[in-house]
């Protein structure tokens, strides 16, 4: 039952059709969303692996806006994430990374803090608050425009990085729609052939099942590719301030190099 619940989660299939598709992929996830989307009665599997844990996410920019840090602190309820000696730890160690620019989670960890250093004072922490915490990820990105967008009171932070100066504002704007529309990736380009050659078999799966002419289904997966590349890739998502423009439309001339996005 436990299965079926994800399943229609991800999915949005009737439990019916969950039970069968998991027993047809002998109880694979993955496989059971395959199966339901080349029927038809998935159009596309809600991300699995999303982090469902209660905490923090933090975000800072260096002082010369050209390198941008976010990291997760995460606690077992939402009833600690909103205390106030955990919101100020995790407010110090944003100051600490800003400071010493940790490189990895593994320097962040060791940096010194409270007259010993930044893990050992978070299990001390831990122990006086009785409950389990972890800084789990952390990453930095670096552009000669970064911005740093923190959202939904700190439980999503975004990083985007340009490779052009002066373009703060318009680093804000696209850290937005990252936050907003979820993309995968930069562009088409980025997309890799093994996920690509898996759309277009589900596509021809559907095409078929639906009784379309052999001779048409490929030109509709085009079609269909161009939809997901829509979805996925943040050059080519619909710009959430004006349906009428691409994220690639609003950039002139700058590059998006990279984007980090945590959601809680």
């Amino acid at each position: 039952m436990e299965l079926i619940k994800k399943l229609r989660e991800m999915t949005g299939a009737g439990m019916v059709d969950c039970q069968k598709a998991l027993k047809e992929a002998d109880n694979d996830l993955d496989k059971a969303v395959e199966i339901l989307r080349k029927k038809g009665i998935a159009k596309a599997a809600k991300r699995s692996g999303r982090d469902t844990s209660e905490g923090v996410i933090k975000v800072g920019i260096s002082s010369d806006g050209s390198e941008g840090y976010v990291f997760e602190l995460s606690s077992e309820t939402d009833f600690v994430a909103r205390n106030e000696k955990f919101q100020a730890f995790a407010e110090s160690v944003l100051e600490l990374v800003k400071a010493k620019r940790p490189t990895s989670l593994d320097d962040l960890l060791g940096l010194s803090l409270e007259a010993s250093n930044v893990k050992d004072s978070l299990d001390a922490l831990s122990g006086t608050i009785g409950e389990k915490m972890e800084l789990r990820r952390f990453e930095t990105i670096s552009g000669a425009s970064v911005a740093a967008y923190s959202h939904l009171g700190g439980r999503m932070g975004v990083l985007v990085a340009l490779d052009q100066p002066g373009k703060a504002e318009l680093a804000m704007e696209v850290a937005m729609q990252v936050a907003a529309a979820n993309p995968k990736y930069i562009s088409p380009e980025e997309v890799a052939q093994e996920e690509m050659d898996k759309e277009k078999e589900i596509y021809r799966a559907q095409l078929l099942g639906e009784g379309k002419p052999a001779e048409m289904v490929e030109k509709i997966v085009a079609g269909k590719m161009g939809k997901y590349y829509s979805e996925v890739c943040l050059l080519e998502q619909e710009y959430i301030k004006d349906e009428k423009k691409k994220v690639k439309d609003i950039l002139s001339g700058a590059k998006i190099l990279r984007f980090v996005r945590y959601s809680l």
